[in-house]
């Protein structure tokens, strides 16, 4: 079926489906897995509020970005009186009972139980935190340099992060959802990171939640989703921020007069000023009856941040590369994910995005068919687009592998990875063939997607000792028998054959499949170090032990603090893998050991 049929939705859909639902699924074993705040906006706004709740002792993360609903109460019917009635004393209402008409009882959240996604929607157990001491957890969160170098760690730790799980002891559900959300924003999660915070009730929450919302509705290029925070925000976490976001309500709200006078009040206190000044009065100007255009321009500018990056994606507005260029990667994974930007303008963003796990093999495919689809896009977009066609539908096997070498490049250099996530399923559909070159980057193009077991369909078509082999023996999911050392030693690979030998060790190690004399014998051979022990070996042992899935999940992540997989020592990729699969997570270790030899 040619690509441009299977899409004619709006890319926002797709890629916001396919990240949120899709990629949240299992990771394998099957054949379908898959401050930032300007300048002066952490000051308060100089205001009259209310006492705010108290607000939890946790402390609030320390992001470079530092960005209860409004009572709505339908008004009291009125009755007819005569003109010589005497009207009577306007009733007290107890606000308490209006309460319970904005939100009754039973629709409320507990924070017992916090995160978007189930089991049944691809998330992990709800028990996953329940060994685990609560401000350990949330401590590791924050030491987790994300992102990560692993594409299926990623996916993993997301995972974790979006699933309703039970609150762990000691913290407040509300606090350990905001650090759930912050570190997804740090991996340029910004979809699962709105779901997050969106997940808790905005009466519960703290001014640590109160501080990443505002940030996770701006990587969501959505500052209408500041809304139903922005009075209570000001007063529970006040920053300038909150003083904006209320002008943009008004306006979204339909009250234009009221929006203008709010904005002519941020200009004579001078809250904000420049491109800031700027993009909330292009907000502002677009909301109903707003009657104002204005143009961006980004001259002078010099840094991006997630106030700047929300209202451009809010309108459409076009970020120069520059200014990508000048923060961390996970802004462009906000990019990929924004509906409000064209298609054109982040295909570069989604395929980065694609590497990294942000965005699934399908979500990539399906932006990719919108080019197809679409008339004014770049010209290279639109051949890789055409290509794309023929690696999926083209009439013959030849045609269709022609077409992913393209897509591939030079065949003496290894592809770029987010290019083996696009051909994925293309790759899955090539028959196994004994002597076919293209072997390597096939099964390793299956493997970013899963097909674990469409590639396990290669092992007699490949020679024992490459790349092909290697990778479907660690990622087989039927395969039950140890190997020895010989066949370990036989191993060369491409590339880097030595560090690859020694992944390979690692993976075979950890996944139970070489008998504990040949573990020893290859560890010192190879001079890797299993033994050794440190205060994280100790950790990620004691929690794999006690089955404490969650902090296995977060201390693997801080086992690949690094931001290539040449960096991850063989040695801790052991204790990952082993851990994973002690808790119950084989298939996700599967996944990450054959991703190492694929991308060193």
């Amino acid at each position: 079926m040619p690509i441009s049929a299977r899409l004619r939705v709006g890319v926002a859909a797709a890629a916001l489906g396919a990240v949120a639902i899709a990629a949240f699924g299992p990771a394998s074993g099957q054949e379908r897995p898959e401050s930032i705040l300007p300048p002066g906006f952490g000051e308060p706004a100089a205001q009259a509020s209310p006492t705010p709740r108290p607000s939890s002792s946790a402390t609030a993360p320390t992001p470079g970005v530092t960005v209860s609903p409004d009572t709505m109460v339908q008004p009291l019917p009125t009755t007819s009186v005569s003109p010589t009635a005497t009207p009577s004393a306007m009733p007290t209402v107890d606000p308490a009972v209006l309460a319970q008409y904005e939100m009754p009882d039973y629709a409320r959240r507990s924070l017992d139980a916090v995160g978007p996604v189930g089991p049944r929607e691809g998330g992990l157990d709800a028990d996953l935190f329940a060994q685990a001491d609560g401000h350990f957890a949330e401590a590791l969160m924050r030491r987790i340099a994300a992102p990560l170098p692993s594409r299926w760690m990623s996916i993993l730790l997301r995972r974790a992060l979006a699933t309703r799980v039970a609150t762990p002891a000691g913290v407040d559900g509300a606090d350990f959802a905001a650090e759930r959300a912050w570190l997804l924003l740090r991996m340029g999660e910004s979809v699962a990171a709105r779901a997050v915070v969106q997940s808790v009730d905005t009466e519960d929450y703290t001014p640590k939640l109160f501080q990443v919302a505002m940030s996770a509705e701006l990587a969501s290029g959505d500052p209408a989703g500041l809304c139903p925070l922005a009075d209570a925000g000001a007063t529970q976490a006040p920053a300038r921020g909150w003083v904006l976001a209320r002008a943009i309500c008004t306006a979204l709200r339909g009250e234009a007069a009221a929006a203008k006078a709010q904005m002519t009040a941020i200009r004579r206190r001078n809250v904000a000023t420049g491109i800031d000044l700027q993009l909330t009065q292009k907000v502002v100007g677009a909301a109903p009856g707003g009657g104002q255009a204005v143009t961006i321009e980004w001259a002078g500018v010099d840094r991006i941040d997630d106030w700047r990056f929300g209202l451009a994606a809010a309108t459409g507005v076009t970020i120069p590369d520059p200014l990508l260029a000048s923060v961390g990667p996970q802004v462009r994974y906000w990019y990929a994910l924004s509906p409000g930007i064209g298609v054109g303008d982040r295909i570069a963003a989604a395929e980065a995005a694609a590497g990294q796990g942000v965005l699934s093999s399908n979500a990539l495919v399906d932006l990719y068919a919108a080019v197809d689809a679409a008339d004014d896009m770049p010209g290279v977009a639109s051949a890789t687009a055409s290509d794309l066609r023929t690696a999926y539908a083209g009439g013959s096997v030849d045609a269709r592998l022609a077409a992913m070498r393209q897509l591939w490049g030079d065949a003496t250099t290894q592809p770029p990875y987010a290019r083996l996530v696009l051909t994925a399923r293309a790759a899955g559909r090539i028959p196994a063939r004994i002597g076919l070159s293209d072997a390597d980057r096939l099964v390793a193009s299956m493997l970013t997607a899963g097909l674990d077991r469409s590639a396990a369909r290669w092992r007699m078509a490949v020679p024992e000792g490459g790349d092909a082999w290697a990778m479907i023996t660690l990622a087989d999911p039927d395969a039950g028998e140890r190997l020895n050392y010989g066949v370990l030693s036989r191993y060369s690979g491409s590339g880097d054959a030595a560090l690859k030998q020694r992944l390979f060790f690692a993976g075979l190690a950890g996944l139970g499949r070489l008998a504990p004399e040949d573990v020893e014998r290859a560890a010192e051979a190879l001079d890797v170090r299993i033994g050794a022990s440190t205060p994280w070996t100790q950790a990620i042992d004691r929690a794999a032990a006690n089955g404490d899935q969650g902090n296995v999940i977060l201390l693997a992540a801080i086992g690949m603090q690094t931001p290539h997989w040449r960096g991850v020592p063989p040695a801790m990729l052991y204790r990952i893998i082993g851990a994973l699969r002690t808790v119950g997570l084989e298939g996700e270790a599967r996944m990450i050991a054959a991703e190492a030899l694929a991308r060193v």
